[in-house]
């Protein structure tokens, strides 16, 4: 969404009033909103939400759990339950068993899921459209609604021949 004022930057503070029974929504970019005078920057530090939720895992983790450290960059657990952040891309490798669970609690699944952004590439797009068919598939066939996951089935194919055609335009 864009900036109300601006029309240029993207909008981060999204502000609903009520006046005179009638609901006006306000979208702003930062530089507009300080320049307004709001005081609105986001203060969510998603390396604090970790380390919090790694120090309210602390009584459900095992003994040796203090004592693992990554073996490439020698970050300890320990070390990240204190900053929220990992030393290197293999530390999710070596504190898989104890990050898993924290993953799951701040996302609610282990695999990230999120939105597209609007200037991605079509291919990209398509390709994260086949995923949640995919899941939709698995869950219609979970829940015996056949009809349903035929018709999924259907759109799947259809989009993995516009996959296929893309894939074979760019060669």
């Amino acid at each position: 969404m864009v900036c109300n004022i601006c029309g240029q930057s993207e909008a981060t503070i999204h502000l609903t009033e009520i006046v005179n029974n009638q609901m006006v929504e306000v979208h702003l970019c930062e530089t507009c909103a300080e320049q307004k005078g709001t005081d609105f920057k986001s203060h969510f530090d998603f390396n604090k939400l970790l380390a919090n939720l790694a120090e309210l895992g602390a009584e459900f983790k095992p003994e040796h759990a203090a004592k693992l450290v990554c073996k490439d960059c020698g970050m300890s657990y320990e070390e990240f339950g204190r900053t929220g952040r990992l030393g290197c891309v293999n530390c999710y490798q070596s504190f898989e068993k104890l990050l898993l669970p924290l993953i799951k609690r701040v996302q609610r699944d282990a695999h990230h899921v999120g939105k597209v952004p609007a200037k991605a590439p079509a291919e990209a797009k398509r390709t994260l459209e086949l995923r949640e068919l995919q899941e939709r598939l698995r869950k219609s066939i979970q829940a015996e609604t056949f009809e349903d996951a035929a018709k999924i089935r259907d759109q799947i194919q259809q989009l993995e021949e516009k996959l296929k055609k893309g894939g074979k335009k760019q060669k």
